[in-house]
Formats: C-alpha cells, sequence, structure tokens
C-alpha cells in the first residue's frame, strides 16, 4: 500500500510514480499529488488522513504521491505514520525523496523502496539524441555529449535544456558552438587548451585561457566544472587504468585521446590541482568577480613552485 521512491534530483522519481497510478487504473480524478516542501505541517497531513477515507470517483484506487517528502515536519511524519499503519485498502500512496536519510526510520519500514539511480552521462546523451530525432532535429555526437555532461546526471535538466536548443535553433542537426552558445557552456578547445597549460606547468597560458573564456561571456562556474570533469579523469586514467571503459562513457573518442596522453606523464595535472580547483568552485558563485577564484587557484599554484 506504500511506495517510497528515493534518488537524486531528475531521475523519474515521480513520473514513474504518475506511471505507476495509471498502470492500476487511477485516473486524474483519483490522483493526488503533494508537495510536501509547502505543506509540512501536522494539520496538511490530518487533512490528508480525514481524505484518504473518502472513496475513490471511479478508479480502483485512489493514488497520493507525496513528493519530497522529507521536508514534512516531525508532527507531519507522526501524523502521516497513522495512516501508514492502517490504509484504506482503496489507498497507495508513493512517496519519493531525495534526501533519504532525513526521514524516520519507521516510515522507511512501512514502505516498498525503490533507489533511483543516477544516470551515466552515456545514458543521458543516448536519451536526448533520441528525443531529438523524434522532435526532427539531429544532434552531432559532441552537442550530445555536452547536454548530457551540464545536465549532471538528471533527465529532467536534460530534457529542459534539449528544449532551449531546439526552441533557438534554426537548423535540423544541432551542432556543439549551438549548444555552446544557448548553455553558456565553454568552448571544449578552452578547457583543453588551460587543461594542456597545466599540464605542461604553464601558470601564464592558463591565466591567458581564463582571459579568453572572460571575453567570450562563458559561465565560469561550467567552465570549472568542466576542467574539474577533465582532471578528474586524467587522474583516474593514471592511478585507476581498470576504469577505462566507465571513463570513456563519459567523454568523446576524442577528448579520450587528449586526455589518455596527459595521464602517461604525471607533471602539473594532480591532486593537489583537483583540490584546488574544487576551492575555487565553490567560491565562483559568490565570488565578485565569477574568474578570480580559479585566477587565484592558478596563481596559488605558481607560488608553491617557485618556493
Amino acid at each position: 500500500h506504500a511506495y517510497l521512491f528515493s534518488g537524486s534530483r531528475g531521475t523519474g522519481k515521480t513520473s514513474l510514480a504518475r506511471i505507476f497510478a495509471r498502470a492500476v487504473g487511477c485516473s486524474e480524478k483519483d490522483l493526488y499529488e503533494i508537495d510536501a516542501a509547502s505543506h509540512t505541517g501536522v494539520d496538511n497531513i490530518r487533512e490528508l488522513r480525514d481524505a484518504v477515507a473518502v472513496l475513490p470517483f471511479e478508479s480502483p484506487y485512489k493514488v497520493y504521491i507525496i513528493d519530497e517528502v522529507h521536508m514534512l515536519s516531525k508532527g507531519a511524519f507522526n501524523a502521516l505514520l497513522k495512516t501508514l499503519e492502517e490504509p484504506p485498502s482503496h489507498v497507495l500512496f508513493i512517496l519519493a525523496t531525495t534526501e533519504l536519510e532525513k526521514l524516520p526510520e519507521t516510515i522507511i519500514s512501512r514502505c516498498q523502496t525503490f533507489s533511483f539511480k543516477k544516470p551515466t552521462q552515456k545514458i543521458v546523451r543516448d536519451m536526448v539524441a533520441k528525443v531529438a530525432k523524434k522532435e526532427g532535429f539531429v544532434l552531432e555526437p559532441a552537442s550530445a555529449d555536452l547536454i548530457a555532461l551540464l545536465s549532471e546526471g538528471s533527465f529532467r535538466d536534460a530534457h529542459g535544456i534539449l528544449q532551449k536548443i531546439i526552441a533557438s535553433s534554426h537548423n535540423s542537426k544541432v551542432s556543439v558552438e549551438e549548444v555552446e552558445e544557448v548553455t553558456g557552456a565553454p568552448k571544449g578547445e578552452l578547457v583543453n587548451e588551460i587543461l594542456k597549460a597545466l599540464h605542461e606547468e604553464n601558470v601564464e597560458v592558463a591565466l591567458s585561457v581564463v582571459g579568453k573564456a572572460v571575453k567570450q561571456n562563458t559561465d565560469m562556474a561550467l567552465f570549472i566544472r568542466l576542467l574539474i570533469e577533465k582532471v578528474r579523469a586524467v587522474l583516474l586514467l593514471r592511478f585507476a587504468p581498470e576504469m577505462e571503459k566507465d571513463i570513456r562513457e563519459e567523454h568523446t573518442e576524442e577528448d579520450m585521446k587528449f586526455l589518455t596522453e596527459l595521464a602517461k606523464e604525471a607533471r602539473g595535472i594532480n591532486s593537489a590541482l583537483l583540490s584546488s580547483l574544487l576551492e575555487a568552485q565553490d567560491t565562483t558563485k559568490r565570488a565578485a568577480i565569477t574568474q578570480l577564484p580559479i585566477e587565484l587557484a592558478l596563481i596559488n599554484r605558481k607560488e608553491k613552485s617557485n618556493g
């Protein structure tokens, strides 16, 4: 009578809940979606408890989807627990959450739990390419790769990005340049340029590449994130070569050749670089000058190398 869907955002929890409701014969009149983020109080759950006693309008079941259920207050959880313990036979509950650890064990134990895994970049890439094709568009491989990377494992975000791109595209074939323009993502060659400069420990060139990115109105938060992705890939290829297959799924063939070459020699790309980039990423969004955190990270590395 109660299901619990947990997983990161955009992985399809609410969508699958709706599909499940239709599969058990629930009509729109008997489907209720509640956003726990805005209905956190005990009174809201008491209202729900009274409502579940009423028979369905026209379906075998009434289905209640409670999204972001971890946002409920302690009192609301206690009220919900009573309903979950003795539910009417005509009611099904589907609870969805991105933060399973915030739910009381008493709630979890009364549900059948399903964990939604974050999709790989390859899965998202194939999905957006398929959706684009159905809409009459063809994504270049690099375009699909970039959309998948920007979505951060969220099907919802990937759909949203694709929708913006298709709405603004004047060609049936979507180039990576169009994706970069619409999303504000940095050009792939810029990311590789700075990566090469860091590998060669040439901070002056790396700083000039940051300057180029700024002149092109690049989203610096995205720039650092893409750089972090590639630095991580280089380090994994160097220290965990058995992970090459997984890494290959996250990058284009051209990028894989480039990253594999960098991984062969331990020079400027190391764990210290990755740590400094993570710190820069953390401060970029609140920095008055958005490029300053990455510039400081690069300058600090230069100063440390000079002793």
